[in-house]
């Protein structure tokens, strides 16, 4: 088990103290921030709820700085909010069944910093010690910079793995973009329907962001339920929440094939879809 990260203040926190919880990792979720592990892997945290074998591991990459805040968070400090958001996390860890909770307490600033490898290097110990099957992470679609620094240097640090021990799939989830322009065919449909309660009280553990101005529990619900009933516009509803995935699996089976030419070509997809759409009519 990695016993030491990069930054002084990373936490590896076992919800139910197993001595060992890394190898028994099935699912792992690797986030920017707090919280967006719960946003965006809930198909991954519902997949092992209450199962003995299947474990969800969670690493959150920041330390939490720098979030908006108003009302009684208006006044706390940068240090502060990074302990409120911490605890936060790791609550979530507890009530989601957790099999671990990373943090790795990196500035924003280092994570973007290309020459700086500390968020790859400490995703390579948690990965080859913890070897999942499945990983959750953002989008390379996603409009935040530190979003999309995160899932690139997951996918350097899955790149430095033995082929053998890699991911068998990477799933690129929807955070700060949903992923409703894809083509139907090119979407991973994560159905989120069977624990509503459980969904709900993940996304309300996090005071200090929603009573500071953003209510992303809302949010995130919202655009689920949208998902779900937008889907398919000839059939019923076959469930009430769904999120997207883009599958970025070819990104850690090719070490070849570029990450900003994968993403384009769904892009141009799309545009070649518009296109054709309204050409038709015109």
């Amino acid at each position: 088990m990695p016993q030491q990260f990069s930054q002084h203040g990373s936490d590896l926190y076992i919800p139910d103290s197993q001595s060992n919880p890394l190898p028994r990792t099935t699912h792992l979720g690797v986030g920017a921030h707090q919280d967006d592990l719960e946003f965006m892997a809930m198909h991954g945290i519902l997949e092992c709820y209450e199962k003995g074998d299947q474990w969800f591991g969670g690493v959150t990459c920041t330390n939490g700085a720098g979030s908006a805040r108003t009302g009684e968070f208006a006044n706390v400090t940068d240090a502060a909010m990074q302990a409120i958001r911490a605890e936060e996390q790791r609550e979530a860890s507890r009530v989601g069944q957790f099999s671990f909770m990373a943090q790795l307490h990196l500035p924003s600033s280092s994570i973007k910093d290309p020459s700086n490898n500390d968020t790859e290097n400490d995703l390579v110990k948690i990965l080859t010690e913890a070897q999942p099957e499945v990983v959750y992470t953002h989008n390379l679609a996603d409009k935040h910079s530190t979003h999309i620094a995160v899932a690139s240097s997951l996918i350097k640090a899955i790149r430095r793995l033995p082929k053998s021990i890699r991911p068998k799939q990477l799933i690129g989830c929807e955070v700060w973009r949903d992923l409703d322009w894809m083509p139907d065919s090119k979407k991973i449909v994560m159905d989120l329907s069977s624990r509503p309660d459980l969904a709900t009280k993940l996304n309300g553990l996090f005071v200090s962001q929603i009573s500071g101005g953003k209510r992303y529990d809302l949010a995130v619900e919202g655009r689920r339920r949208a998902n779900a009933t937008f889907f398919d516009s000839h059939s019923v509803d076959e469930s009430h929440s769904v999120a997207f995935g883009i599958d970025l699996t070819p990104l850690i089976e090719d070490d070849t094939l570029s990450p900003e030419a994968y993403i384009l070509s769904f892009i141009a997809e799309f545009e070649q879809d518009v296109h054709n759409q309204v050409s038709t009519f015109f």
